[in-house]
C-alpha cells in the first residue's frame, strides 16, 4: 500500500492534517469566512441604506451606477430629502485632493436611467420647463439669440463691456438691492433638506427667474438637485447621480442654457449633464486634479479651470481644446472669479497663501500679467469680487477676511473671523449677497455671520434651531434677493429667504 511508503513523520502530518478539517467542518469556518466577504464586498460597493440603482448602458459598456433613489432606500415619499441616519459615512473613504487611482476615472458618457417605480422625469421636465421659460423670458425682454449651437442669448439692452445682465441692471433701476432687512431672513423646516449623503464641497442655485432650483456636490462624486417648488404627488423633489467617483470642486450653470449643467472634480474630468438629451457628456480631462471652475458672463464658450499645481487653463467649447495654458500660482486654485465690470479682469485665490488680480489682455505665452497680489499667511480659500466690481473678498485659514477697495484694490482692510474648520468640514468661503453691503460665512456654531465691508466688522448672525449642522459653502439666489443656500458637511441644505417669501 502506498501508506508503507511513507515515512511516520509524513504519516503523522497527513494525520493533522485531517484532524484540522474535521475541526473546521464542525466550526463551520468555512461558511462563515463566505458569508463575511460576500457581506464586505457589498459594503464596499453601497453605503447603508442605500439600494443602488443600475443605469441603461450600451450592451458593450458595464452599468455604471448614478443615482440612488429614496423609494429604493425603503423611505417614504413624502421625505424631505435624505434622512440625517440614510449613510454611514464612516465607511465611505475621504478621496486625497491630488490621489487617486485610475479605475476611478469613468472616461465614457453617462446615462440618466430612471424606471417606472422612481422616476427621473419630473426632473428633467423641470429643468427644460425652466430653460424654456427664461428663453421666452428673455427674448421678451428683448435679448438677441446669437446663433451657437449651444442657444446662446446676447442682451442688447447689456452695457458695453459691463458683463451684467439685463435683469440685474433692471433690479438696480429699481433700487430694489438696498431694500433687503437682515432681520427678515428666516429659516423654515420646508427649506431644509438632505440633498447629498456625505460633505458638500459645492452648491449652486439654478439662474432662473421663475423657479428654486438647488444643486450640490459631494467629496463621494455625487451631484444632487433639490426641486424646492416641487409640487408632485410622488416624492420629494430630490434626485442623486453620480457622474464622477471622487470630490465634485466646481459646479457651472449656464444662465443662458439652463438645461447644461456643468461640474469639475478632482478626477481631471469636467462633465456636462444634458437634460435634454439624459446624459453626462465628458468635456474636458485632463491628468491633472481640477480644483476650480468659472466662465465669463461675456463668453459662455469658454471655460476657466484652475488644474494642477497653480494652472489656469482656458478651454474653448467651440472648438474642444485648450486656447492658453497659464502657470499663474505655485499651488492649486481654489477659486476663479470675474469683475462684473470688467470681465477681462479676474481673480483667483490659491493654497500658496495669495489672492490675485490678472488682466486676460495681457497673456504672453503660458504667462498672465498680475495686476494686484494679496498675501496672506496661510491658504487663500476663496477670492470673490463685489457685485458692483469695486471690492475684492478673501477668505484664508489664517482667520482672515480681507477687504480691499480702491481704484486698483490697493485699500486694504482685514476683518478676523475664525476659519478653523478642521478636516472633516469643507473649508468656508464668504460670498457677496446681492449688493455691495454684506457678505455672508458660515461659523463654527451653526450660524451664518453676515459681514459689513463698510463697518469692517460682523453685523449680525443668522441663527436657527433648524440648523444643526455647521454651513460652510453658499450661494445667494441671482434673482431672488434674500434667498441664500447654506450647505454642510452632512449633506444638508439650508435656504434662507426672506419673511415675506416664507410665509
Amino acid at each position: 500500500m502506498a501508506s508503507e511508503k511513507l515515512t511516520e513523520y509524513e504519516l503523522k502530518r497527513l494525520e493533522n492534517i485531517r484532524r484540522n478539517d474535521e475541526m473546521l467542518a464542525a466550526l463551520k469556518i468555512q461558511s462563515k469566512a463566505t458569508e463575511l466577504f460576500a457581506a464586505a464586498k457589498r459594503q464596499r460597493v453601497e453605503a447603508k441604506s442605500y439600494n443602488v440603482k443600475s443605469e441603461k448602458k450600451p450592451k458593450t459598456e458595464t452599468p455604471v451606477v448614478i443615482r440612488r433613489s429614496l423609494r429604493s432606500r425603503g423611505m417614504p415619499p413624502d421625505s424631505k430629502g435624505l434622512s440625517d441616519d440614510s449613510v454611514d459615512t464612516s465607511k465611505l473613504k475621504d478621496e486625497s485632493p491630488t490621489k487617486f487611482k485610475a479605475s476611478d476615472k469613468i472616461s465614457c458618457p453617462i446615462t440618466i436611467a430612471y424606471d417606472e417605480a422612481v422616476s427621473d422625469r419630473p426632473l428633467i421636465e423641470a429643468i427644460m420647463g425652466m430653460s424654456k421659460r427664461e428663453t421666452h423670458s428673455r427674448a421678451s425682454n428683448g435679448e438677441v439669440f446669437s446663433g451657437s449651437k449651444d442657444g446662446d442669448f446676447l442682451n442688447d439692452k447689456r452695457e458695453a463691456g459691463s458683463g451684467v445682465s439685463f435683469h440685474t441692471e433692471k433690479r438696480r433701476e429699481d433700487n430694489a438691492w438696498t431694500s433687503l432687512q437682515l432681520q427678515s431672513l428666516t429659516l423654515k423646516a420646508e427649506n431644509v433638506a438632505r440633498v447629498v449623503p456625505g460633505r458638500i464641497t459645492s452648491v449652486r442655485f439654478f439662474p432662473s427667474s421663475n423657479a428654486r432650483m438647488i444643486v450640490a456636490g459631494n467629496k463621494f462624486g455625487n451631484v444632487g438637485f433639490w426641486n424646492v417648488d416641487f409640487a408632485g404627488d410622488e416624492g420629494n423633489g430630490i434626485y442623486l447621480y453620480r457622474p464622477h467617483k471622487v470630490p465634485i470642486s466646481g459646479i457651472l450653470v449656464q444662465e443662458h442654457c439652463l438645461s447644461k449643467i456643468y461640474t469639475s472634480c478632482y478626477d481631471g474630468f469636467i462633465r456636462m449633464m444634458d437634460a435634454e438629451n439624459q446624459a453626462f457628456n465628458m468635456v474636458f480631462s485632463s491628468d491633472d486634479s481640477i480644483f476650480s471652475l468659472s466662465q465669463p458672463t461675456n463668453d459662455v464658450n469658454s471655460f476657466y479651470i484652475g488644474e494642477g499645481r497653480g494652472g489656469l487653463s482656458i478651454w474653448d467649447n467651440r472648438v474642444g481644446k485648450c486656447s492658453s495654458k497659464l502657470a499663474l500660482h505655485e499651488d492649486r486654485i481654489n477659486t476663479i472669479d470675474f469683475n462684473s465690470r470688467n470681465p477681462h479682469i479676474i481673480a483667483t485665490g490659491s493654497s500658496d497663501a495669495t489672492a490675485c488680480t490678472w488682466d486676460l489682455r495681457s497673456i504672453n505665452g503660458d504667462q498672465l500679467k498680475v495686476l494686484s497680489t494679496f498675501t496672506h499667511k496661510r491658504a487663500v480659500q476663496s477670492a470673490y469680487f463685489s457685485r458692483s466690481g469695486c471690492t475684492l473678498a478673501t477668505t484664508s485659514t489664517d482667520d482672515v477676511i480681507g477687504i480691499y477697495t480702491g481704484a486698483n484694490f490697493e485699500d486694504a482692510s482685514t476683518i478676523y473671523h475664525y476659519n478653523q474648520t478642521g478636516r472633516w468640514l469643507s473649508s468656508f468661503r464668504a460670498i457677496w449677497g446681492w449688493d455691495d453691503s454684506n457678505i455672508f460665512i458660515g461659523n463654527m456654531k451653526r450660524g451664518v455671520d453676515v459681514v459689513s465691508p463698510v463697518e469692517r466688522s460682523r453685523v449680525m448672525t443668522l441663527q436657527s434651531p433648524l440648523m444643526t449642522a455647521i454651513p460652510c459653502r453658499f450661494d445667494a439666489h441671482p434673482y431672488e434677493i434674500g434667498t441664500l443656500a447654506g450647505a454642510t458637511s452632512g449633506g444638508q441644505v439650508y435656504m434662507w429667504t426672506t419673511a415675506e417669501d416664507a410665509s
